[in-house]
């Protein structure tokens, strides 16, 4: 059998000294460069899918002080307004690669999105492109990897100075714009499920895993539209006996997860698990299905921090205010 990890990780904002959302001294910027790398090196997937790319140069300096491990490296090419994208780092060849921006026919082709009070707008892409890449870790199975990270639950309101402001002025207000928040994280889930559908339609010899940081918890609604058929989850009756649903059915993997580990970031004091890896069944083998290792580094810097709706609350903070999440496979 092939031993195969993979792992995603929201890596937080990762400029270099000089950018608004970066560290505000070199010294900073150093130490958070250097918890990244020895976080990756010592957990050692594979492959890795990280969110939160800010300046490339900043990646490359990441990538430079991985010992030569990841030789293979992917990013996105549709980064948010704030500059963030997703990328992969891999010890394996990346046989191909695409990017996912805009809303595909088959889901909900556009939906509306805030501009100001009185104004919206139509929103037809991600905010941040989603990265496809196609890796054989075993001769004969190749792996499907979506990259995602979806719209946050962080809500920004427009002002008369052009600056974001992160309170409402009033309830109508906050309703407003985290509905239609809610409305593009919706979309975006849909655009993966059906990016999923085409991948795995009818389709035997390739895997698929889609992973990322969907910034919702296993059971919202936008995260459950990634399940496909329902009914065999992991956890359930239904989970070792086949059925015609397996073919486009994508298992999320929380519930591998020990349940005192099973966050990976802390909102206001609260626990809960935003990012996520779902897998096809082809990652499953075995008439009982042979499962994966699977964890969340919640311990990787001692404690994860808890995390408020402050963006600068942790400017220039080394690590991440995201644990890592692992599965490791045997194929």
């Amino acid at each position: 059998m092939t031993r195969f990890k993979v792992m995603t990780w929201n890596i937080e904002n990762l400029f270099l000294v000089g950018n608004k959302f970066g560290p505000k001294t070199q010294a900073d910027y150093t130490q958070k460069l250097k918890s990244l790398a020895n976080v990756i090196l010592e957990l050692e997937p594979d492959v890795l899918a990280v969110q939160e790319i800010g300046d490339l140069d900043a990646f490359e300096e990441l990538v430079a002080m991985l010992e030569g491990r990841y030789p293979h490296v992917r990013v996105s090419n549709s980064p948010d307004p704030r500059g963030i994208r997703v990328g992969f780092l891999s010890k394996l060849n990346i046989e191909e690669h695409e990017d996912i921006e805009t809303f595909p026919e088959g889901g909900l082709v556009k939906v509306l999105g805030y501009v100001t009070e009185t104004s919206v707008t139509e929103i037809t892409k991600l905010g941040r492109g989603a990265l496809r890449i196609l890796v054989e870790p075993e001769p004969g199975l190749p792996i499907h990897l979506i990259n995602a990270h979806l719209k946050s639950k962080l809500l920004t309101f427009s002002s008369s100075t052009g600056q974001a402001r992160f309170a409402p002025k009033d309830e109508n207000e906050r309703a407003q714009v985290a509905g239609l928040a809610l409305l593009r994280r919706t979309a975006e889930s849909v655009a993966l499920r059906v990016k999923a559908n085409q991948l795995l339609d009818n389709n035997q010899k390739q895997g698929l895993i889609v992973l990322g940081d969907l910034n919702d918890v296993p059971s919202a609604a936008t995260t459950q539209i990634l399940h496909g058929p329902s009914g065999s989850e992991i956890g359930t009756s239904g989970f070792d006996r086949r059925d015609q649903g397996d073919d486009t059915r994508l298992f999320n993997l929380v519930p591998l997860i020990a349940e005192e580990r099973r966050y990976s970031r802390i909102y206001r004091t609260s626990k809960e698990l935003i990012d996520h890896i779902f897998v096809s069944q082809e990652l499953l083998p075995g008439q009982t299905r042979r499962l994966p290792e699977v964890d969340s580094h919640v311990d990787f810097a001692n404690a994860l921090p808890s995390v408020s709706d402050d963006p600068t609350q942790r400017q220039g903070k080394p690590g991440s205010d995201h644990a890592p999440v692992t599965a490791i496979f045997d194929l």
